[in-house]
């Protein structure tokens, strides 16, 4: 099995987590600049696909907690057509998104790791968006 890539696209900041080649365990492993065009982040986050050898993306779908979509949508879905058309044979996996960030916070706290170290949250956002996707497959 290959491996499978997590993606916390944010605006600022993509966290980028990725899974053993088994699919069983997420590991952040790295934070890609997303105020660069949207064609060099594609470019940047591909990189990292075929470095690790990826068959699937897992991509954080940013739904608004009351279940509606809001604008960050359009902005993921822009990265996911030009990421498709740039790595047609790679699967996408929308994974709902909400409350990962907390959810990275409070384990930056019990890790006891400064908050204000953005990087690290948006990779733990993209591990704990993987890992999620990764026990449902295996639950």
């Amino acid at each position: 099995m290959a491996a499978v890539m997590g993606i916390d696209y944010g605006d600022s900041r993509i966290g980028i987590a990725v899974s053993d080649g088994l699919g069983i365990v997420a590991t952040p492993r790295c934070v890609i600049d997303g105020k660069k065009s949207l064609a060099e982040t594609v470019e940047a986050i591909g990189a990292v696909y075929e470095a690790e050898k990826c068959g699937s993306v897992v991509v954080g779908y940013p739904i608004n907690m009351d279940g509606t979509f809001g604008n960050r949508i359009h902005r993921t879905e822009k990265f996911i057509e030009k990421f498709s058309e740039r790595y047609p044979d790679a699967v996408i996996i929308r994974q709902d998104e909400r409350l990962t960030t907390k959810s990275a916070d409070r384990a930056m706290i019990d890790m006891g790791v400064s908050q204000r170290r953005k990087g690290i949250s948006d990779m733990i956002a993209a591990q704990i968006i993987l890992q999620g996707y990764l026990d449902s497959e295996h639950g």
